[in-house]
């Protein structure tokens, strides 16, 4: 049986580097699934491997896509046959861009019928990034005051909503009012637009001139710089991304403001986390989706796996943040 595929074999601009091709699909090993994809979000981090940024540890031809949703199709030795025909997130397993994925069993997430295939596809790279950035490392308790930059972006909504959830105060950083009405009603206290507000006093102004406990940053640069300054003394900053491309210089910038720099990945998670730990994390976020304190983005449109490069260049071209460009394939 082939099965078509998207891969990339060379490094470069994403919609004109990567290609459609047929591929032999292979029967599930020890321990594995074959899942039959349904729907994948295209993100940021799917994109940007596809320009070389991680060349160092990505062997070529490669297949993209670290998320989406499907049914499992076969099971191989050792794995339990109830889980053929249902919904699951093949995790950790071959990139999801293709119409068939192996996966690893035991990290393959459940599916409740109530969550909607666009809703559990992309479960994985913001939802788990917020909530282990907010209880695990950064230990938000309540009232702790948080900054997070690119606000109104995918992660920014789910931090927004995670402040209502575990009772930390969000600061929500953006560049323009079009995020505010929404972010306020999601669940942020404040909503600071930098091209009209300097950050530093904002913040200072709103926590009564203490700074904020912790910050998040996801773009880097002088806006990542911008989140320390804001911080009260032994505050910690997180980076989780790398938006602009621009590295802060954070040895200067903690010389200059005594705050803690973290950085997290979730592949660090991943190589340390117990199978146990890994499906508690995704059944407290099917939790709250399901009692709707939760909400992840609604689609803003669905290319067929053949159309990749349309899809991608929607993705990349796509003004604000209006929802996610999906892959889908029956």
């Amino acid at each position: 049986m082939d099965g078509l595929c998207v891969t990339y074999s060379r490094f470069g601009i994403p919609e004109q580097v990567v290609t459609v091709e047929n591929k032999k699909v292979e029967k599930p090993g020890y321990g594995e699934i074959l899942v039959r994809m349904l729907d994948r979000p295209i993100n940021p981090s799917d994109l940007i491997p596809i320009t070389g940024a991680y060349a160092h540890r990505i062997s070529l031809p490669a297949i993209p896509g670290y998320e989406g949703v499907g049914i499992v199709e076969e099971a191989g030795d050792s794995v339990s046959r109830e889980l053929l025909g249902k919904r699951v997130l093949p995790l950790r397993g071959e990139g999801t861009w293709q119409q068939f994925v192996k996966a690893p069993a035991q990290w393959a997430v459940r599916v409740p019928d109530c969550i909607e295939d666009y809703t559990a596809a992309q479960l994985y790279i913001n939802p788990v990034t917020a909530w282990l950035a907010c209880t695990e490392v950064l230990h938000l308790q309540q009232d702790d005051v948080l900054v997070v930059n690119a606000c109104g972006s995918s992660i920014g909504r789910i931090f927004a909503q995670l402040a209502k959830i575990l009772g930390f105060r969000l600061i929500a950083v953006t560049r323009n009012d079009s995020y505010t009405k929404e972010l306020l009603q999601l669940g942020a206290s404040y909503v600071i637009n930098t091209t009209k507000t300097s950050l530093r006093s904002a913040v200072l102004e709103l926590t009564e001139g203490l700074g904020a406990n912790a910050a998040i940053d996801s773009v880097g640069g002088l806006d990542g710089a911008d989140l320390a300054y804001s911080l009260r003394s032994n505050g910690t900053i997180l980076t989780i991304g790398l938006l602009s491309g621009m590295p802060v210089q954070w040895a200067e910038v903690t010389q200059k403001t005594n705050v803690n720099v973290k950085l997290f990945h979730l592949r660090h998670w991943n190589e340390q986390v117990t199978g146990q730990a890994w499906h508690e994390v995704f059944n407290r976020l099917m939790s709250l989706i399901t009692d709707k304190k939760l909400e992840l983005m609604k689609p803003a449109s669905f290319y067929d796996l053949s159309s990749v490069r349309e899809a991608v260049q929607a993705a990349r071209s796509a003004e604000g943040n209006n929802g996610k460009i999906f892959l889908t394939s029956i």
